[in-house]
């Protein structure tokens, strides 16, 4: 065969090939596949449930030890970009609820905690109450196809949202996760659902407790977490509700030493509003650093690595501006537009010493959007339960530190001599964090700090 007439074969097979490659939506990356869908309602019925153990038992329940066997999945990479917005836009929608219901305080939040959070429950649930919690983690189905396909499989979530979620330990970051199911004696819970949740690298409990005492029940809560958490935390549940017999709490805990930094021998002044001072532990670093002053935003950003996984921006309002507006940007902005022009340069940064705790029902904020009974009594978790569930409390805690390296000290910035090309900024009043996870840039946290010492 002539050679002219092989090479226009070759390319003429090649051309439907290169046509089939049309755009795929998101969502069909985590939707159910057609074969998945045949008998997917007699898939849901719960097949095999168990009793949870009393909180009180000193026994390790079976389901906790075959994670040891419980080989791990490779990560999927497919769909990281699309979920790492999803919890983007989630955390925006919670944090600007919080903002409203504690005015004048510190706040942080793990969005990737929360979209966890609320994942699990989707896992578990059934019919109207699954829409609508899909609805709510944004996988809104490109069309209106009535059947399963415009369901969401959570079980190829979970595994996108674990990469992006848990950031590598060093030796200048300690970051850990615990999760928590409490169940009221009566109720007994599917095992594949327990299992589907069960993994090496995330402390997950399951066990039984006496809501009808509410005292009591907060106490025995309080003293487990302890038990199993790495820090010591403060009571978070005083107020248990009798009526419940589900309550699920995530846990997490970030420390940060900032690389090269210092702690200034005295304490500095700290402006938590126009009018009030206070003095608060600072530290300082000197180095290159990525920054911007975005006069269109009114903020001074500066990013700096925190550990090979993760890095941390920091933003202070400019140009006399509040946190008012920087917060407004969160709700609205994509998350990139903070990353984009940023430029090298030498600074000399100053800023508090931070260790705070920030403690929060996920339930509140979706009272305020709406969603008070997503949740409760009348929901359906029919694949996680053959009871019904009355979830009044899903308690998300987070603990945040950053500071110096130890026996780091260094002299008050009015005493020391400072290059005239380096730039120099305070964080002296009151500014927004975030931090992210460096390879996929996921928000892993977010928050503000008004008083350093709160």
């Amino acid at each position: 065969m002539n050679p002219g007439v092989s090479l226009l074969c070759i390319l003429l097979c090649m051309i439907p090939v290169g046509c089939d490659r049309v755009y795929v939506h998101p969502f069909h990356l985590f939707a159910y596949s057609h074969e998945s869908c045949k008998g997917l309602e007699e898939k849901e019925r719960l097949v095999k449930t168990f009793v949870p153990i009393s909180i009180e038992s000193p026994i390790t329940p079976v389901y906790e030890e075959s994670v040891r066997n419980k080989s791990e999945e490779g990560p999927q990479i497919s769909g990281v970009d699309y979920l790492k917005d999803l919890t983007y836009v989630l955390g925006a929608r919670i944090y600007r609820e919080l903002v409203e219901m504690h005015k004048g305080e510190n706040i942080l939040l793990s969005p990737t905690s929360i979209y966890q959070s609320l994942l699990i429950f989707y896992l578990g649930a059934s019919g109207r109450t699954a829409s609508e919690l899909q609805g709510l983690l944004g996988f809104a189905p490109p069309s209106i196809s009535q059947d399963c396909t415009s369901k969401i499989d959570g079980h190829k979530i979970l595994p996108v949202l674990r990469t992006i979620s848990s950031p590598k330990e060093a030796d200048e970051l300690l970051f850990s996760k615990l999760f928590c199911l409490f169940s009221a004696p009566n109720v007994h819970l599917s095992e594949s659902f327990v299992h589907e949740l069960t993994f090496a690298d995330i402390n997950f409990y399951v066990r039984a407790v006496d809501f009808t005492n509410p005292t009591r029940a907060g106490e025995q809560i309080d003293a487990f977490v302890k038990s199993k958490n790495t820090h010591t935390s403060k009571s978070l549940l005083t107020d248990v509700d009798p009526a419940s017999n589900l309550l699920f709490a995530t846990y997490t805990q970030f420390k940060a030493i900032v690389k090269g930094a210092s702690l200034l021998n005295d304490p500095q002044e700290f402006w938590t509003n126009s009018e009030t001072k206070i003095s608060v532990p600072m530290m300082r670093v000197t180095g290159n650093f990525e920054h911007k002053f975005d006069n269109n935003l009114n903020l001074s950003v500066i990013k700096t690595a925190v550990s090979e996984s993760v890095f941390l921006l920091l933003l202070q309002p400019i140009n006399n501006e509040d946190l008012t507006g920087a917060e407004t940007q969160y709700s609205i902005q994509p998350s990139y537009l903070w990353l984009q022009k940023l430029s090298p340069r030498r600074i000399n940064l100053t800023l508090p010493t931070l260790s705070f705790e920030s403690v929060y029902n996920l339930q509140d904020p979706l009272n305020k959007v709406g969603l008070s009974e997503l949740l409760g009594k009348r929901a359906n978790f029919s694949k996680m339960t053959d009871v019904n569930l009355n979830a009044r409390k899903i308690i998300n805690q987070q603990l945040f530190e950053l500071r110096p390296g130890k026996g780091d000290h260094t002299e008050n910035p009015t005493e020391q001599n400072e290059d005239t090309e380096t730039l120099s900024i305070t964080l002296n009043k009151p500014f927004l964090l975030a931090v992210h996870e460096k390879e996929s840039s996921a928000l892993l946290y977010f928050g503000r700090v008004i008083n350093p010492l709160q």
